[in-house]
């Protein structure tokens, strides 16, 4: 009994699991937003924006993934305590999901934007002839091929995505690391919390990766139909 509940933190782990998928979603969805956006900005006639998006992708790409995290975390906090006059501390869920969609929100830039550019120029064409507006054509027309041809990668950095929420653990975060290394702390046993902790990140990779397999084949066949 004792192994199975896992000396007893078998709960503590399962609920930093359900935080680690929680962060993971919450920088997912803010880093679509971004990504459709500055896709949209380096695809646009404007300049000024297409440099924009060309900064955002580059700076992001080009540092480590914690040092976006601290600046978000350390600071926000800075910023808003000058601001409001009192020493204020961002949240570590808040900080985690904002700094991850941010790197999120770069990839996924890239991504979207090469799925645009792979719809064939006809389509739009087509589109323009029916008498569509350029919003018209994207909704109707081009968004849904390109997000046909995005999800492959959309769904392998969403599963990198999960596995970089562990970084987040450092600035306070009691996600499924920080609580598997409350139970190693506590029984003396990092070999073996932290293999379960392995295979529950796999777990839900596995089964990320199987849930867009899926959305992967669904968007496939309607399209064929």
């Amino acid at each position: 009994m004792s192994s199975f509940t896992l000396n007893g933190y078998g709960g503590l782990i399962l609920l930093g699991a359900l935080t680690t998928l929680l962060v993971a979603l919450a920088a997912a969805a803010f880093g679509t937003v971004i990504g459709v956006l500055m896709a949209a900005a380096k695809l646009s006639q404007s300049r000024v924006l297409r440099q924009i998006a060309g900064a955002y992708t580059t700076t992001i790409r080009g540092v480590p993934d914690l040092l976006v995290i601290f600046l978000v975390y350390y600071g926000g906090s800075a910023t808003l305590s000058h601001v409001m006059g009192r020493p204020i501390e961002i949240n570590a869920f808040g900080a985690g999901a904002l700094s991850l969609g941010f790197v999120f929100g770069a990839y996924a830039t890239e991504i979207f934007r090469g799925a645009i550019l792979e719809v064939p120029r006809g389509q739009i064409e087509a589109a323009a002839a029916l008498g569509l507006s350029g919003t018209g054509s994207f909704v109707h027309v081009i968004a849904p091929q390109a997000w046909r041809l995005a999800v492959p990668a959309f769904g392998n950095q969403l599963t990198v995505l999960l596995k970089e929420t562990a970084l987040v653990s450092l600035v306070g975060l009691e996600d499924l690391m920080r609580r598997t290394g409350f139970a190693v702390e506590a029984t003396n046993r990092p070999f073996f919390f932290y293999l379960v902790a392995g295979v529950v990140y796999f777990v839900l990779s596995y089964a990320m990766t199987n849930a867009f397999g899926s959305v992967r084949r669904r968007t496939s066949a309607a399209l064929a139909r």
